[in-house]
């Protein structure tokens, strides 16, 4: 297996995503070539196979932060302002925005005593000190996984005087949170090509954090060229990637050799969509591409896939893959052979403020903050 430097996520800009939000792309049709121009193109004499990853899609972060916008609709009314993406996912994004939620870049942009929500992805302190100077009402829908990583950065930097190394992508929201909970004592480490470069301030008072949303293998790599560097470097006490970033890619692992193309539903500036068809590539798929939706597909692709593999991004909403799921029975794929490789079933508690919001309001189960997934189905 080699390595190579990773495609980065695209992550947009204050401009970008305000014309976004405000003018969502349309999902344009597309003239398609027939199944059977397509069958007739296909140099292949295999039969026709569809491998469906699980896990897949919605995390137990992600669904939840999604419940805490829906519900903050329900409870308040709209606008809702959302600061960034409440998650990495152009069709979220969209529906959201078509219920009356707002989505600004920074606190700024909300009218003074507005309801604002803290995204999946975290903040730094200094933005949520912004929030409260403009009278703010705030929701905190930050991933529980994601602030057990604010609260070592803490930890590490104010009790125990460490130094840093933030393994992560510089500019994604996360890594910014983290940054700037230990802004004077925190280096951000983009991979393993950056390691040579790290100036310290002490070598022996060193700990490496990372994403949520890595590559497993990617952080491990520049966990170990960091070690050979500075050998008395500290591992965090617990993992800091994710659950569901690891099952995904553990996912993907097992039925990529399998592949002739792997499909990745998943939005471009979704850190863990653009890992996984890395890591789909990486471990023996012929071909992976990544898609937000199914007319995105080029049925092309199909020409030489026999063996086609499907996941999602741990933002994506189930609802996609079925879209690609049918297209790909339109093509004369048959049912999906799901290949498990782990069982979820985490759900975490919804924000304490809608918690108290909903109880206030008399509802009475308030406090699971997720939806569990259907099982397979491509109808």
């Amino acid at each position: 297996m080699t390595t190579t430097t990773p495609e980065a996520p695209t992550y947009q800009g204050a401009a970008q995503r305000r014309k976004h939000i405000s003018m969502p792309t349309p999902q344009v049709p597309r003239q398609r070539r027939s199944p059977e121009e397509i069958a007739a193109a296909q140099r292949f004499q295999e039969p026709k196979r569809v491998l469906l990853a699980a896990p897949r899609g919605y995390c137990a972060g992600v669904d939840r932060a999604v419940v805490a916008v829906e519900k903050a609709l329900e409870q308040y009314g709209p606008p809702v302002y959302v600061r960034k993406e409440i998650v990495h996912n152009r069709h979220v994004v969209d529906t959201l925005t078509e219920k009356g939620v707002v989505f600004v870049e920074e606190t700024d942009e909300v009218p003074e005593g507005g309801l604002l929500v803290f995204s999946a992805h975290g903040v730094s302190p200094a933005v949520k000190a912004s929030a409260a100077d403009r009278g703010l009402q705030t929701i905190d829908a930050t991933c529980p996984l994601v602030t057990k990583v604010h609260r070592e950065a803490v930890r590490f930097t104010t009790k125990d005087d460490f130094h840093i190394l933030l393994i992560g992508h510089d500019g994604h929201e996360e890594v910014e949170g983290t940054y700037g909970h230990a802004p004077q004592n925190t280096t951000i480490v983009n991979g393993p090509w950056e390691v040579d470069q790290i100036e310290v301030p002490d070598p022996d008072k060193l700990i490496w954090l990372s994403q949520t949303t890595l590559s497993v293998d990617e952080a491990m790599e520049t966990v170990q060229k960091l070690r050979q560097r500075f050998p008395n470097l500290q591992d965090p006490p617990s993992d800091d990637i994710c659950y569901a970033t690891s099952n995904r890619q553990a996912a993907i692992k097992k039925i990529a050799p399998e592949t002739d193309l792997v499909i990745v539903v998943g939005s471009a500036n979704s850190s863990n969509s653009v890992r996984l068809k890395e890591v789909a590539k990486e471990y023996g798929a012929t071909r992976a591409e990544r898609v937000d939706f199914a007319n995105q597909v080029d049925e092309s692709w199909f020409e030489d896939a026999a063996t086609i593999g499907v996941t999602s991004g741990a933002s994506v909403p189930e609802v996609l893959v079925q879209e690609v799921l049918r297209l790909l029975a339109e093509y004369g794929y048959g049912d999906p052979e799901e290949v498990v490789t782990a069982e979820e079933d985490i759900v975490f508690s919804l924000p304490k403020e809608i918690r108290k919001a909903l109880k206030e309001a008399g509802h009475d189960d308030v406090g699971r903050g997720g939806r569990k997934r259907s099982a397979c189905s491509t109808s």
